[in-house]
């Protein structure tokens, strides 16, 4: 009701607004027209035009009525449109909560029945718990009973009986258990040494070619000191030239009249020396200059080394071997290992195969073939992330090589499990070569600790008095105290030796663990 009077007073004004708009645009006309029309058509005038406004201020009054009341329905609707909305809301709301209290009453009740189930089980093992504390106590009063029936016939505590009989017990198996592993290793070494040894000994006397522990030369040596000056160039302009080239880096310090090489790769390395040498010799030496001697010195190394991998299969009488391969075969002459040639190393394995397939009855081309290629990921390993072992399996099944080959390549260092007598040969050859007395050599650091991890570890045990690490390192020979460890013990004590060794040191090949006893009777004449 507020809302409609407010609407009549809008419209009322509204309607003398136009009705004073009216009188005054007839007022304007009248003055105009006023010099040539007479008093009373004015007035006849003014009147008619009065009614006319009148009436139009009527209908314009009807018309805003009509459209207010419209706009109020168009907003009573809207109002009742979202109150429905707004009901249908709350009514989704409180179905939504209806369901969540009913959902919590379920498992207010089912929680109340776990709490009456776990009151129940609590309740019986309470019970039972309650027997078994009655049975424990009967035991332990049993046992007590026996323990001391026991120590009164036996006249000793039971921790004494325990002891003494865990003593004898431990003293009787160590003794049957010496017995057993001497009685099989007589048995298995009367035919396995004596076979082994002649395989070995006839392999080293047949292949008794002369070893040389080359090394990748890393230094040049300078006619003079002056030239040291020339290689660095004006501002370092020849070293930069140089490195960048070879891909080496070149050490220039105060040795006298020398220059050092430093890189990871065997073969950039090598044309770096040759192509230093001949730019030393040639007196020529700047940018220009270095870059076609680099290019020559790398076309030789190559060649150098296709002609080294083809005369190692020539040598080892091994054909059919893919070029790509022979020629990584041939960077093995830039390659040592622990200062051992692997080049050379693979040739003599790959005698060795021979030799001791030819005496097992083996395939004698196979065997030499798998010694020769055993070390080729030594080539590429430098630059591809692995064991080499791996390294070179996965080089050979790449170029066609039978699959004992890749196997035998695989497996030499225990990579992946060996599967035929190709395997263990290869490995055994790969062991004779580089294990023996001055194939490698190694730093006199580590060499020196060895042998004296060597003695630490022998001198922990019980009874030993003495030991001694001799041949090299080779072999560890312990002297035992007589009245602490017998024959069979001994035994024993050179296996749990041998087994420390091989869990606490790391070293080529193999170590013999030798363990002395003696007995010595002294007496006097008198």
């Amino acid at each position: 009701m507020k809302g409609e009077s407010h609407l009549d007073l809008t419209i009322t004004i509204i309607a003398v607004a136009v009705a004073a708009v009216a009188v005054a645009l007839l007022w304007l006309i009248l003055t105009l027209k006023g010099k040539h029309t007479a008093a009373g058509n004015a007035h006849d005038a003014t009147s008619s035009l009065l009614d006319e406004a009148r009436k139009e201020a009527a209908i314009i009054r009807k018309e805003a009525e009509i459209s207010a009341k419209e706009a109020l329905l168009a907003q009573r609707a809207r109002l009742d449109k979202e109150i429905e909305e707004r009901k249908g809301e709350l009514a989704q709301q409180e179905k939504r909560l209806s369901g969540r209290e009913e959902s919590i009453d379920r498992k207010e009740a089912n929680l109340e029945k776990r709490d009456e189930k776990l009151a129940e089980v609590e309740k019986r093992l309470n019970s039972r718990q309650s027997d078994l504390d009655k049975k424990q106590n009967k035991v332990d009063a049993l046992e007590k009973e026996v323990l001391s029936n026991l120590e009164r016939v036996a006249g000793m505590s039971a921790e004494e009986a325990k002891a003494e009989l865990k003593e004898s017990l431990l003293s009787e198996a160590r003794h049957e258990s010496a017995k057993y592993i001497r009685e099989i290793e007589d048995d298995s070494k009367k035919i396995a040494d004596k076979k082994a040894k002649e395989y070995i000994s006839l392999a080293i006397q047949r292949y008794a070619g002369d070893y040389v522990a080359e090394r990748t030369v890393t230094s040049v040596q300078l006619p003079n000191e002056e030239m040291k000056g020339r290689i660095i160039g004006r501002e370092g302009r020849n070293i930069r030239a140089i490195e960048a080239a070879t891909g080496i880096d070149l050490i220039v310090d105060d040795t006298p009249e020398t220059v050092l090489l430093s890189g990871y790769n065997p073969v950039r390395r090598e044309v770096a020396r040759v192509a230093l040498e001949r730019l030393i010799t040639d007196g020529r030496i700047h940018p220009a200059r270095i870059e076609e001697v680099v290019t020559k010195a790398a076309a030789d190394v190559e060649r150098e080394i296709q002609e080294a991998g083809e005369q190692a299969t020539f040598d080892v009488g091994v054909h059919g071997i893919n070029s790509e391969l022979i020629k990584t075969l041939g960077r093995l002459k830039f390659r040592t290992s622990f200062a051992q040639n692997v080049l050379e190393h693979s040739i003599e394995v790959a005698f060795l195969c021979g030799i001791m397939a030819a005496e097992l009855g083996l395939d004698v081309k196979m065997a030499k073939r798998a010694g020769l290629l055993h070390d080729i990921g030594k080539a590429v390993d430098h630059e591809i992330e692995g064991s080499h072992a791996i390294i070179g399996a996965d080089l050979a099944r790449k170029y066609r090589e039978p699959k004992d080959i890749v196997n035998a390549i695989a497996s030499h260092h225990g990579d992946v499990k060996q599967e035929t007598l190709l395997d263990i040969l290869v490995q055994s050859a790969d062991a004779l070569s580089a294990a023996r007395p001055g194939a490698r050599r190694e730093m006199l650091e580590t060499y020196v600790k060895r042998l004296e991890d060597l003695e630490r570890i022998a001198n922990d045990f019980e009874g030993v008095a003495k030991s001694f690490a001799i041949q090299a390192g080779r072999e560890l020979r312990i002297m035992v105290m007589s009245d602490q460890v017998d024959d069979d013990t001994s035994v024993l004590l050179s296996k749990d030796i041998a087994r420390k060794v091989e869990q606490e040191l790391s070293y080529p090949g193999q170590i013999k663990i030798t363990v002395i006893r003696e007995t010595r009777a002294v007496d006097y004449a008198k």
